[in-house]
């Protein structure tokens, strides 16, 4: 025996643990698999659970593109979907997805913000299985539309209110779909911010993970793209939303048309002429009354325009504003800058000049048609460059005004005052307008709604530029009762800084019912109101007086002294001489320039402010509408 066994205690319980060590492994062993596979059990009850109270992701529901019927049953109870919109794009949005949930067999409801007060019913949804989708549209300078103001403001209020705490809307599940002008570069879908940052402040990362996973964004928009099945719809609708992206290029690298299918359809039923891609005229109601000796408009009683024969039209139906008073309810495209194929001014003109005597050709033989005058329309002698839109935005413009006096007719251009660039590189015209909507940062922002953020300055430069012209300059004001008709003060520093030769004042004109806009007949001066804002003003400014009047566009005229001579006024234009003048400017390679003096004309006794004619040509017959006894709205 071997002496060392001797020397071990077998009663000892190391030696006991030892030769028993194999069932002590297989017993931790065991253990532990035993714990595995309870943790795999738990992880697989909680996954069954989240499965129950959670919908599935939005791939499990889609199948190439179309929504899965046989998925659908599972996770929420019904969808409510809330908008907020201006002009309808949203409520037409909100319909077209309605309708999409209702395929599924899903109850829906539609809300309107305006209408839901978030104060005493959003917490509900937190706790209901509703699917809460939020479509909102971007306003003016990046705020909400005013149905949706309310709302805004209170997500925006909560969110910082410690009464609510940052977990008051966890557990809510939502889904944003943003509508707004890519235009407004600055503020494209701004008021889709507050929901978004507000989620990310009451949830967690995790959660927020679990939510995005309820409802995609992007797979709403399939779904209403799948229901919008006809291509000219979805067209229409993203023209009526502002959503012009196809300003850019087309896939062959050529610019796009300006005027889109939809945008000629919209155009010609409001009675527009469209020339090639970008261009249009249109027969102006002064042209008609004048030819039927009916009175011009005020620019005839002003300036001495043959209404008969002016023709009015824009190289560019584009604007960079879009004005609450606009006459043409916003069907015309927007933007900053020149993105759009380029018309020559040649095929442009031809085709401006022919569209208008064609125009003119529909009168023959309308009863109480002038011949004389009917002759003499078929002769374009003036161009009213202000239909719509921005024309000083179009790149030839100067080509195009020189091929205007070559032939012979006049040019009055119109610009919105955000293009002070374009203003100094100018060519002469025969009168060059600036219209001065508002005299402050936040009236001019309000009322003309402009796209560039540096809009102020834009326009303060654009009212040096003009002061730099020496041909005939105007400022156009458009007063709007309630809205810019008390800053007389601004106004007068205004005039001090562009120094123009004349200062229009006109009442606005009341165009009807426009979703983009909410002028309503409340904000139309009476001409009594106007011609008191204008004696007002002309006390603030010295070296200007009231110098003619139109009653029947609610319209007056403020000049310059200058061209007060001999206690006369000298407003009207010498037409033959500007021609001459323009003449030798072009000749002698715009060495020989001219000024507004050279080509003045005396004005008529009828036209003055205070005459008895109220500045209707005695020439012409008033033509009282039936039931009207007082006509209040110009041109």
């Amino acid at each position: 025996m071997d002496p060392s066994v001797d020397t071990w205690d077998l009663s000892s319980p190391l030696i006991s643990l030892w030769i028993n060590r194999f069932y002590i492994y297989l017993g931790f062993a065991v253990s532990i698999s035993l714990w595995i596979c309870l943790q795999i059990v738990i992880k697989m009850q909680d996954r069954s659970l989240q499965e129950k109270y959670v919908p599935r992701a939005p791939q499990d529901l889609m199948t190439n593109g179309y929504v899965s019927l046989q998925e659908k049953d599972i996770f929420v109870s019904g969808v409510k979907i809330f908008y907020g919109s201006q002009t309808g794009t949203a409520k037409g949005f909100a319909t077209v997805l309605a309708e999409a949930v209702m395929s599924l067999d899903l109850p829906v409801a539609i809300i309107n913000l305006k209408e839901y007060d978030p104060d005493d019913h959003l917490i509900e949804e937190v706790t209901s299985k509703n699917v809460c989708v939020f479509l909102v549209a971007t306003y003016t300078d990046g705020r909400p539309t005013e149905s949706a103001e309310w709302f805004c403001k209170w997500l925006e209020e909560a969110s910082i209110d410690f009464r609510f705490g940052k977990s008051y809307l966890k557990g809510m599940r939502y889904a944003v779909f943003g509508l707004g002008n890519s235009a407004y570069a600055s503020h494209f879908n701004k008021e889709e911010e507050p929901f978004e940052s507000s989620s990310e402040e009451e949830f967690g990362g995790e959660d927020r993970q679990s939510l995005n996973s309820i409802v995609d964004v992007e797979d709403l928009g399939k779904i209403m793209d799948h229901v919008k099945k006809e291509k000219r719809e979805k067209e229409q609708q993203e023209e009526k939303s502002g959503l012009f992206r196809n300003m850019g290029r087309n896939e062959d690298g050529e610019r796009r048309a300006m005027i889109t299918p939809a945008l000629r359809e919209a155009l010609t039923k409001q009675g527009y002429q469209l020339i090639g891609s970008h261009s249009g005229v249109k027969l102006c109601r002064w042209t008609k009354s004048m030819l039927r000796g009916r009175g011009g408009c005020y620019k005839h009683t002003f300036y001495g325009i043959e209404s008969h024969r002016c023709m009015e039209t824009t190289p560019s139906l584009a604007c960079a504003n879009k004005c609450v008073f606009c006459w043409r309810h916003h069907t015309n495209p927007v933007g900053t800058e020149w993105r759009w194929k380029v018309d020559q001014p040649e095929m442009i003109l031809k085709e401006a000049v022919e569209n208008h005597q064609n125009m003119i050709k529909q009168f023959k033989g309308v009863p109480g048609v002038k011949a004389e005058r009917f002759e003499e329309g078929m002769t374009v002698k003036h161009c009213a460059l202000s239909l719509v839109g921005e024309p000083i935005m179009y790149p030839e413009i100067n080509r195009f005004l020189k091929l205007l006096h070559q032939c012979k007719i006049s040019s009055f251009l119109v610009t919105n005052a955000q293009f002070p660039a374009e203003i100094r590189n100018l060519k002469p015209v025969t009168q060059l307008y600036v219209s001065v909507d508002a005299s402050t940062k936040e009236s001019l922002k309000k009322i003309d709604r402009p796209l560039f953020k540096d809009f102020w300055q834009r326009f303060l430069d654009s009212l040096k530029a003009l002061a730099a012209k020496q041909q005939r300059t105007v400022y156009r004001l458009t007063l709007v009762k309630a809205w810019n008709v008390d800053e007389l003060q601004a106004y007068a520093q205004l005039v001090f800084l562009g120094n123009p030769d004349f200062i229009e004042v006109k009442g606005v004109t009341y165009c009807g019912e426009s979703s983009a806009s909410n002028l309503t007949m409340a904000h139309v001066p009476w001409h009594e109101e106007v011609v008191q804002f204008v004696r007002e003003l002309v006390d603030l400014i010295p070296d200007y007086e009231i110098a003619c009047e139109h009653e029947h566009s609610n319209c007056l005229l403020i000049a310059h002294k200058k061209f007060k001579i001999g206690g006369e006024w000298w407003t009207w234009i010498d037409y033959n001489r500007f021609q001459e003048l323009i003449q030798e400017y072009e000749d002698s390679g715009g060495s020989k320039t001219f000024s507004a003096k050279d080509y003045m004309a005396r004005t008529p006794h009828w036209a003055l402010f205070g005459a008895n004619e109220r500045g209707f040509d005695p020439k012409d017959t008033r033509h009282q509408r039936k039931n009207k006894s007082k006509a209040i709205s110009g041109c």
